[in-house]
């Protein structure tokens, strides 16, 4: 890959988001490329979405883990009916990257677009080349609307977007690379997933031999508590509602749209809180004229547990850190007082996330089939916390700290290394479908590969991208008119 080198010579395309493409391409509007499609009265066909990160995909997939239903009509004899190979777009969000080729059959709502690829060109290369960030740009630039939430790019307008096509057998070397450079990065961060899962298995040990009693076995005897053979003698086991002051619960504005500014209020989100570590980033901002009430602003330092969220997440806990100012939590997360004449927060924050304290939440999360499982006030209230002296808390926090620090710059250190592979995957597809480097000689001396080639955004995302993945549900399943 090092020693892909450019085309011979170029042309200037004629689109300015395209630039310069090989001098032997063409560069084609998209009305001479696609043909819009609408077939209708399919009703019983497996209904597809367009995502951001996905693609089309089946809308199953999406709903998957989810407390989200499907809001799609029961009547659906006027849903477009997609085969494989159409590109499908979802015209509101188009301009976000919300297209693709289809590999599957399947239908989508009215308000999409369906568009299908004449003759003579290759579907994976036109999926590739409409997945680049360069021609999401060009479609904002061909979007129109009042507000960016209402931006829609018309089929009339798609079809005046020019593309560059290849010769056929350039399309197939290109996506011959494309496929291999896929599995290449594929096997890179999975390879990096499995260190940080190892790495983090290691502090979850650091953290469960600390805050179980493991600083002083000198003189243990059996406690009667469920997951531990034993506790220092002189540890207190109460009720964790002993130990707190109060427990409050946020409240949930409606977000408003655009920047938000110095002096606007804004509201947590629940991939804020994420196994110990605050995010301040993850926010949303309130309407000016929301009337937030009194005493939900969020300071550092403060404890923060998830109410409601996905199994594995619910019950999430995390030390406010880093916060702006006129932040405050949803009421989908808890802030917890604790008496800190008994009690460090750090310290409860520690045990809650050992493995002991995650059986006791994942014990007490509620949730019907469909919804996510939420964990009320009187489970909180109900659980037991191991209460060394309140020194010896400090002393805890403090080791842990000192050994997780060595091993939690070895996990970013791989989350940096993974997200450089995916940046660099990004930009040498769009090089490569751009025909700013020649992949030909290359394609034709790669080995045949047996395993089926898929999109590299299958892939689990090593950052935390859940409030992403929730909004691209919200936005894929939303019902919106023809």
């Amino acid at each position: 890959m090092p020693d892909l080198k450019p085309y011979p010579a170029y042309k200037d395309s004629g689109a300015a988001w395209l630039g310069s493409v090989p001098e032997h391409w063409k560069v084609l509007p998209n009305r001479a490329l696609f043909l819009e499609v609408n077939e209708r009265d399919h009703p019983v066909e497996a209904m597809l979405s367009v995502t951001i990160t996905r693609g089309v995909a089946r809308q199953s997939e999406l709903l998957e883990d989810s407390s989200m239903k499907d809001s799609s009509r029961e009547d659906k004899s006027a849903y477009k009916l997609v085969r494989p190979g159409d590109v499908a777009y979802n015209k509101m969000r188009a301009w976000q990257g919300a297209i693709g080729v289809s590999k599957h059959r399947g239908i989508v709502s009215p308000a999409y677009v369906v568009q299908r690829l004449r003759t003579g060109h290759l579907p994976r290369y036109y999926h590739h080349l409409l997945r680049t960030p360069a021609f999401a740009s060009e479609a904002e630039r061909w979007s129109y609307g009042i507000t960016s939430d209402m931006w829609s790019l018309r089929p009339e307008h798609f079809k005046l977007i020019r593309l560059c096509a290849p010769p056929l057998e350039e399309q197939e070397a290109i996506v011959r690379f494309l496929d291999h450079l896929d599995r290449r990065t594929r096997r890179y961060i999975k390879a990096k997933q499995k260190l940080i899962k190892l790495l983090e298995e290691q502090k979850q040990a650091v953290v469960q031999h600390e805050v179980t009693g493991g600083i002083d076995q000198a003189v243990v005897h059996t406690r009667a508590v469920e997951g531990l053979r034993s506790v220092p003698e002189h540890w207190d086991i109460p009720l964790l509602g002993r130990c707190l002051r109060r427990i409050e619960q946020g409240w949930s504005p409606v977000a408003a749209e655009g920047r938000l500014d110095t002096d606007q209020w804004a509201v947590l989100t629940l991939s804020a809180v994420r196994r110990g570590s605050f995010d301040p980033r993850a926010i949303k901002p309130v309407a000016r004229d929301a009337n937030v009430p009194s005493g939900i602003e969020l300071g550092d330092g403060d404890l923060l547990l998830t109410r409601s969220n996905t199994r594995d997440r619910v019950g999430d806990v995390c030390l406010v850190e880093g916060v702006r100012p006129k932040t405050i939590f949803s009421d989908l997360i808890y802030r917890l007082r604790v008496d800190s004449s008994a009690l460090d927060s750090h310290f409860l924050m520690l045990q809650l996330l050992s493995r002991w304290g995650r059986a006791q939440i994942e014990r007490d999360a509620r949730g019907s089939s469909g919804t996510m499982p939420k964990i009320s006030q009187r489970h909180i209230r109900s659980w037991r916390v191991m209460l060394p002296p309140l020194n010896e808390q400090v002393q805890v926090v403090l080791r842990v700290r000192q050994e997780c620090a060595a091993i939690q710059g070895l996990i970013q250190r791989a989350v940096g290394e993974a997200q450089l592979a995916r940046e660099h995957h990004t930009r040498l597809i769009s090089d490569v479908v751009s025909g700013k480097l020649d992949v030909r000689e290359a394609a034709a001396n790669l080995p045949d590969e047996t395993d089926e080639a898929r999109p590299l955004a299958d892939e689990d995302l090593l950052a935390d991208e859940s409030e992403y993945a929730e909004e691209e549900q919200e936005a894929a399943l939303e019902e919106v008119e023809a």
